[in-house]
C-alpha cells in the first residue's frame, strides 16, 4: 500500500516495487500519471479515437498483467511507450489490413514532411489564424509520414524521449532511430518548401 501519511511522492521504480508486491493502489497511481501521455501517442499512431482508447486500455492492461517481467532496472515509462507503440500498431493492421505498418519493414518513399515542433500556439491575435492554419498542416504532416518514420518521430520529437529511450521502446537501434528520424524530417521539410513556395499560407 502507498504510505498515506507520507507526503513525498513516490518515483515509478517506487511504485512499480510495490504493484509487483499486490498494490492496485500503486499501480493506478502509475495509470494516472502515465495514461494522457500514452493517449496522446496511440492517438497520433492510430489516427482514430476509438482505435487510440481501444489501444490504450490494452497497454494498462498488458503492463499489470506482465508487471512480474518488467525489470526494474529499466524504465517503466519506456516500456510502457513499447506496449502502446505494439497495440497502436496492431490496431492499424487490423484496421487497413495493411503489415507495411510494423517497424521491422522495409521503409517506403512518400510524401513526408517535417517535424512539427511542439511550441507555443499562444493567440498571437496577428497571427492566431496563420498558426492555427500551419498546426493543421503539420498535424496532416506527421500523419501521412509511413509508420516507421511517424512512430520514431513522435517519440522522439513530439514525446521527447532521447534517442536512446526511442530506441529501447521500439527495440531498434540507436543508428536505426537516427536514420528514420532524419529521413522523416528530411521528407517533411521538402514537402513544406514545396507548400509554402505555392503561397498556400499566408504569414
Amino acid at each position: 500500500m502507498i504510505e498515506p501519511q507520507s507526503a513525498r511522492i513516490l518515483d515509478d521504480a517506487e511504485l512499480v516495487h510495490q504493484a509487483k508486491e499486490g498494490s492496485v493502489e500503486a499501480f493506478g497511481e502509475l495509470v494516472n500519471r502515465h495514461d494522457r501521455k500514452i493517449f496522446r501517442l496511440t492517438q497520433h499512431i492510430t489516427r482514430n479515437r476509438e482505435d487510440a482508447e481501444d489501444a490504450l486500455q490494452e497497454t494498462f492492461l498488458k503492463a499489470y498483467s506482465r508487471l512480474s517481467q518488467f525489470a526494474e532496472n529499466s524504465q517503466f515509462y519506456t516500456w510502457l511507450v513499447r506496449i502502446a507503440v505494439n497495440e497502436s500498431l496492431m490496431k492499424l493492421r487490423k484496421r487497413k489490413g495493411d503489415a507495411s505498418v510494423s517497424l521491422d519493414d522495409p521503409m517506403e518513399t512518400e510524401e513526408g514532411f517535417v517535424p512539427r515542433e511542439i511550441g507555443d500556439w499562444g493567440n498571437n491575435p496577428e497571427q492566431q489564424y496563420a498558426q492555427q492554419e500551419l498546426h493543421e498542416i503539420l498535424d496532416r504532416a506527421v500523419h501521412s509520414l509511413p509508420a516507421p518514420f511517424r512512430t520514431v518521430f513522435i517519440l522522439r520529437d513530439m514525446e521527447q524521449l532521447s534517442t536512446e529511450e526511442t530506441a529501447e521502446a521500439l527495440n531498434l537501434s540507436v543508428s536505426a532511430v537516427k536514420s528514420r528520424l532524419l529521413r522523416a524530417r528530411l521528407q517533411l521539410r521538402e514537402k513544406l518548401n514545396r507548400h509554402f513556395q505555392r503561397g498556400k499560407l499566408s504569414c
